[in-house]
């Protein structure tokens, strides 16, 4: 028996789903990050299938069974492919802050080329409907970006609508939040304005606090929203909103300050000023080529076993 004989028997097809499986069980948890531990075997099995397809002389008999394997083998090396090249990630933005291609958090095959800078859109701001019990329903946010030709356009997208941009696609998510908004004056340097995103509203209600560092200087403040509303009712249907009346937390040191909008801090290093408050929202971003071309082999495959075995069945009665 040749090589090539081998690389088609069925007893190669179980040790290479052995290793599948074993590969699956590695990755699957989330514990190993090894995309060669499923694109190995895929590969293996890849070259089984086509082995077994040049060697097989029923395969060229049949042309409904020869169209089966063939759609099954392009299935097997799309999903290698997909794994290797496939991208998935989070993303965070304020409203009116336009994304730049960066991503705060994100797992990609060995094989994949960011595009990433190219995709860029703006978050236009958002709103989220929550049912009884603070259940969240639909979240509605809209988005904008110029095209290929420069114009600009607008969406809405959600949870199951995405933006798709060079063949990323982005969905809104249940990661939101609140984002003061800081004009930062330093001394004999130029203004800039930023936003801080405090942590997950509502999941984290009771702990809308976090550290962060002045640009340009050592400063670390510690920045806590402080309101007394109830912004979400359990007892009824509410949307995300804003609090009315509001204050910001800042300490410094020792130091304790509390700022309304508008309000200033002398510092050192130059003046904050405390503009408004507005909000975040956090994205996912996956992208896999392949998907609309698994699409159409799954779809070959079962339009051909279909027809096999219309063909077997259809050449006798069926009530024998």
């Amino acid at each position: 028996m040749t090589w090539f004989n081998r690389l088609a028997s069925p007893k190669f097809t179980l040790v290479v789903l052995g290793l599948l499986g074993a590969g699956v069980l590695l990755v699957y948890p989330g514990d190993v990050r090894s995309d060669w531990a499923l694109t190995v075997p895929l590969a293996l099995l890849a070259i089984n299938l086509a082995c077994a397809v040049a060697t097989n002389p029923v395969f060229r008999q049949q042309s409904a069974l020869l169209a089966f394997h063939l759609a099954l083998l392009a299935i097997v090396v799309l999903a290698a492919a997909g794994r290797l090249t496939y991208l998935k990630g989070e993303l965070e933005l304020a409203e009116g802050e336009v994304f730049e291609g960066t991503l705060t958090r994100h797992e990609s095959g060995p094989w994949h080329r960011s595009q990433l800078a190219r995709a860029r859109f703006a978050n236009d701001g958002y709103t989220i409907r929550y049912e009884k019990g603070v259940r969240r329903a639909e979240t509605r946010n809209t988005v904008r970006w110029l095209d290929d030709t420069g114009r600009e356009r607008h969406a809405v997208i959600g949870d199951n609508e995405p933006l798709v941009r060079h063949g990323y696609r982005f969905y809104a998510s249940f990661n939101k939040g609140f984002a003061p908004v800081f004009m930062w004056r330093p001394a004999g340097g130029a203004p800039l304005r930023g936003t801080i995103n405090l942590p997950t509203y509502p999941i984290h209600e009771f702990r809308q606090a976090l550290e962060w560092t002045i640009p340009g200087t050592q400063t670390t403040l510690w920045t806590m929203l402080q309101f007394d509303e109830v912004l979400l009712d359990p007892e009824q249907v509410s949307r995300f909103r804003l609090p009315q009346r509001h204050t910001l937390v800042i300490r410094i040191g020792d130091m304790r300050h509390e700022l309304a909008p508008g309000a200033r801090l002398a510092l050192p290093q130059g003046v904050l000023v405390y503009e408004r408050l507005g909000t975040w929202m956090g994205y996912t971003v996956f992208y896999d080529w392949t998907l609309p071309w698994l699409f159409v082999a799954c779809m070959l495959a079962v339009t051909s076993l279909a027809w096999h075995f219309w063909k077997k069945f259809a050449a006798q009665p069926w009530d024998r």
